[in-house]
């Protein structure tokens, strides 16, 4: 790698989920990828993203679709998630480009789901010098003991909420709004294993 882009990957993922513990034989599968890219530099949200992913191993229960608004037939006209990771590294640079989520959530399904599925994981390894925290950098910043949702932190930053919550392209558009709040304050780490030993 050159030099660090000064482009931001914020992703957040919506995923298969349940009222209670998950039917036999199911598991939690990514069925929404938002992303939206930060020019760092420039302080600001230059595109937004979607990626439908069809889950293999679960269905959309009516639980999660009343959450996310996602349906079982929208999402069975998403791609594969071998699909999605290939568009996150060949058309959003997922490889070179640092990347933040809320919470750590988000990282850890993409592991998890890279593993049980064979699928090269798209984000570059050390894990942690390419994801950053977003949560608890927020938290850092604002001296606060509980790390917030992150509807609570946009009132905290006096944001407005801009879309669905628990919709993919909708949180990470918001997340990536409080990205530039933290920018702002200059509270956003220059590269990611500065946030790491805030966790």
């Amino acid at each position: 790698m050159s030099r660090e882009s000064p482009l931001l990957n914020v992703i957040d993922v919506e995923a298969t989920c349940w009222d209670g513990q998950p039917p036999p034989g199911s598991v939690n599968e990514i069925i929404e990828i938002g992303l939206t890219v930060v020019d760092v530099a420039a302080r600001r949200r230059v595109s937004r993203h979607r990626v439908l992913v069809r889950p293999t191993r679960s269905a959309v229960s009516a639980f999660c679709t009343e959450l996310t608004g996602l349906t079982q037939a929208e999402v069975e006209r998403g791609v594969t998630f071998a699909e999605a990771c290939r568009i996150l590294v060949e058309e959003y640079g997922a490889g070179e480009r640092s990347w933040a989520s809320w919470g750590e959530y988000d990282r850890r399904q993409f592991a998890r789901q890279s593993q049980a599925d064979g699928v090269a994981y798209p984000f570059g390894y050390p894990t942690e010098r390419t994801h950053t925290n977003a949560k608890a950098v927020f938290a850092a910043a604002y001296g606060l003991r509980k790390k917030p949702g992150m509807d609570h932190a946009l009132q905290i930053a006096g944001r407005p909420l801009e879309g669905r919550h628990h919709r993919g392209e909708d949180d990470a558009w918001n997340i990536a709004a409080l990205v530039l709040d933290l920018l702002d304050r200059g509270a956003w780490p220059d590269t990611a294993p500065v946030v790491q030993r805030l966790r």
